[in-house]
């Protein structure tokens, strides 16, 4: 298990943690007592998270309270920020974290049930939840209590190439609101006639399996289990999966590198479906311009598909010296200012889940890359399809294990329900310990 795994090297950072504490009491006290307009928050990635969170401080500080400020600490990945928690938490001693931290959606709920002392609710920030997707406001939602504030959008998205589906006489039209059958039918005719795949892979991480099963509105868990083997429609997507291998739609890359800078970055694929967030590596390759457009993911029964892959949000910690000022904080910004939202995405490229917030003319201008076409305004609109499933706090877990079963079935000829079989015994058998 992720967490408890990291314990034991927390809990020999204790004594050094204590030291440095007790050294430092004094400027703590003195520095509180100057910090009534003064916020601290810890993010990870400085060109995307950052400048999403400076968007947020000027917005308030201009139309709020123009003394306030925010001091940023940017991490370098999200893992970082999870091990400041990890520390403070097994020591029992939050004065280490900041006022707000950005955490990853799919950790969180672990992070809750382990250290349920180091967070704040606020359920009574004002904000209207009701004004984000479902989908994404339920990881932060603990027995029916809101405890992060959404900061970006997931949303998975099924990109493109219109100039190789019209060289084979498609449109995008074609693959929209289709079954994965036709799907196949149609990347392996694209194949045999450009050599290029539809669609690729991350082999050792694969989030394609998780994300055709939300479409169809079902998890990998069920009532706190692993739910792999026994869930009939997880077997007929392992089964797509394969199919999709074997007559060469699909691409399996051998790492995230292979994904990202061979398949999409030097033309190996004709389509990307994964977390929008992927737009970046897509939009790398200057000379694509004007080629790429987005819609929705095929289905088992051909109707729209909509699922979600990533996302974080932001939360209030045990050691925030002004909870008023920053539930007034969150509220106002990325609770559903537009102000906020236009500047994080033109700044960082930050997608809101923000509805309301989503339909801006910053949101609904054309995009040059994708045939100026308002993708933003239409993620915005698909996040609010997407299905609600279970959670777990176990996700990345069963990430790594699905990703087993594809290597298995493809590579060592095992068969679909024998593999998840195994896959789903392995789970438990981490989920139990």
């Amino acid at each position: 298990m992720r967490i408890r795994t990291k314990r034991a090297g927390a809990l020999l950072l204790c004594g050094a943690l204590a030291v440095t504490l007790f050294s430092g009491c004094g400027k703590k006290e003195e520095a509180a007592q100057e910090a009534s307009h003064k916020l601290t928050v810890y993010v990870w990635d400085k060109n995307f998270n950052e400048p999403a969170m400076k968007a947020a401080e000027a917005d308030y500080r201009q139309h709020v309270d123009k003394e306030f400020s925010l001091e940023i600490e940017t991490y370098l990945q999200s893992s970082d920020v999870e091990d400041v928690v990890t520390i403070a938490g097994s020591c029992g001693n939050y004065s280490t974290l900041p006022d707000i931290i950005l955490f990853q959606d799919h950790y969180i709920q672990r992070y809750i049930e382990d250290y349920p002392d180091a967070w704040i609710d606020v359920e009574d920030a004002g904000i209207n939840w009701s004004d984000f997707g479902k989908e994404k406001v339920c990881y932060s939602t603990i027995d029916g209590i809101h405890y992060g504030v959404p900061v970006d959008n997931g949303t998975v998205i099924a990109v493109y190439r219109e100039d190789i589906l019209e060289e084979c006489g498609y449109t995008v039209s074609d693959l929209t609101g289709v079954t994965w059958q036709r799907f196949i039918e149609i990347g392996e005719d694209i194949y045999n006639k450009t050599g290029k795949y539809l669609l690729s892979a991350d082999g050792e991480l694969n989030d394609l399996p998780a994300i055709m099963l939300q479409a169809e509105g079902e998890s990998q868990f069920q009532q706190g289990a692993a739910y792999l083997a026994d869930n009939e429609t997880m077997v007929e997507v392992m089964t797509i999966i394969e199919e999709m291998i074997d007559r060469h739609v699909l691409y399996l890359a051998k790492n995230w590198k292979e994904y990202t800078e061979e398949t999409i970055g030097e033309d190996m694929v004709a389509g990307v479906i994964n977390g929008n967030w992927i737009l970046p590596t897509i939009e790398q390759v200057e000379e694509n311009s004007g080629k790429w457009a987005i819609t929705t993911l095929p289905t088992i029964s051909g109707e729209e598909g909509y699922a979600s892959n990533g996302g974080s949000s932001l939360y209030i910690t045990a050691n925030c010296q002004n909870i008023d000022l920053a539930k007034s904080f969150l509220a106002y910004t990325f609770g559903g200012s537009t102000i906020t939202y236009d500047k994080a995405l033109l700044d960082g490229g930050v997608i809101t889940t923000c509805i309301s917030a989503g339909k801006s003319d910053v949101y609904k201008k054309g995009v040059p890359y994708f045939n100026n076409e308002p993708i933003y305004a239409n993620i915005v609109d698909m996040n609010a399809h997407v299905p609600v499933v279970e959670q777990n706090q176990y996700h990345y877990k069963c990430r790594e294990y699905v990703s087993e079963v594809v290597y298995n079935i493809s590579k060592k000829n095992i068969s679909v329900k024998k593999a998840l079989q195994t896959a789903q015994e392995n789970l438990q058998y981490d989920m139990e310990q």
